[in-house]
């Protein structure tokens, strides 16, 4: 079985958004700062109040691992894999960590265009992977 996030109060809009196939940040009222992870408070001023922003999706490949062995037998099967940080655009420098998948491992690179797309691993759970962006 594939390992599972456990929602929580701050962090189930996330997973609500992903399961619209929307990847939603939070961002602080007062001083606009977007967060991940999701909580309470904003890190950059300490302002409780935000909102949660859709963002695109598309971002860089910011740093990556290769899994060779899996950690999780749900993801036996899948090895090797890539696991990435990606920086997303118009989000002020945030970096998820997220599966990049549809490519070989041997091509992902660091600052490879990727965009966001969702796997179902559950009929709770929808979690972002990212493809990369091909030039045309």
């Amino acid at each position: 079985m594939t390992p599972r996030p456990l929602p929580n109060p701050d962090t189930q809009p996330f997973w609500d958004g992903c399961d619209r196939h929307e990847l939603r940040f939070q961002r602080c009222d007062a001083c606009e700062t977007f967060r991940f992870y999701p909580g309470p408070l904003c890190p950059s001023c300490g302002a409780a109040d935000h909102q949660w922003q859709r963002v695109k999706g598309t971002g860089e490949i910011y740093s990556y691992v290769v899994v060779r062995r899996a950690m999780s037998s749900g993801f036996a099967a899948e090895v090797p894999y890539v696991v990435a940080l990606v920086e997303l655009d118009e989000t002020g420098g945030i970096r998820i960590p997220a599966r990049v998948v549809d490519c070989p491992v041997a091509d992902v690179f660091i600052e490879m265009a990727v965009e966001v797309g969702f796997e179902a691993v559950s009929d709770e759970i929808t979690l972002p992977v990212f493809t990369p962006i091909t030039q045309d």
